[in-house]
């Protein structure tokens, strides 16, 4: 496995398999539930409808993002908190970050509860992240759920490496 987060081997697996796995991979671009062209593994920026790629193309370009929201998701949160984050929580919080965009993760109660040291609280605000385009989104919450679980389970003392098992409904 190629550590592709600063975080290690254990964590990029981890966030590649939990992130990479909610967001699915689909080869041929597409609009999402609000209208956005994407493709690949959520992929967003400079997509266009009629685009198209391969599954390798896919997994280096979901690799090489996700670093990019690992570094984004860093500078919002402050050092000594980060430090204090497990991996496993942090992944579920990479994964909101991920999928609602890090101008949105700037302006939240979330980042503000982490910045507080309320890491539990931070985890907690993850399942009210379930609209799209004004609308509650069935799909948003059940992802905010396996989210606040692995969160969860980062705090309970569950390392990275133990393979993520949802027990939501």
């Amino acid at each position: 496995m190629r550590k592709i987060l600063k975080r290690g081997a254990a964590a990029t697996a981890l966030a590649l398999s939990f992130i990479g796995g909610n967001e699915g991979l689909k080869t041929e671009a597409y609009l999402d539930i609000v209208g956005v062209p994407t493709v690949c593994f959520g992929e967003t920026r400079g997509v266009n409808l009629g685009d198209s790629y391969t599954p390798a193309e896919c997994r280096a370009m979901f690799a090489d993002r996700l670093a990019g929201f690992e570094a984004g998701l860093d500078r919002l949160i402050a050092d000594p908190v980060e430090d204090r984050i497990p991996d496993r929580s942090y992944v579920g919080i990479l994964d909101w970050a991920y999928n609602v965009g890090l101008g949105a993760a700037a302006r939240s109660t979330l980042i503000r509860k982490l910045n507080a040291g309320d890491l539990r609280g931070a985890c907690n605000e993850l399942p009210r992240w379930r609209f799209a385009g004004g609308k509650g989104v069935r799909g948003l919450l059940i992802r905010r759920n396996k989210a606040r679980q692995l969160c969860h389970e980062g705090l309970d003392g569950i390392p990275a490496e133990v393979p993520f098992r949802w027990d939501g409904a």
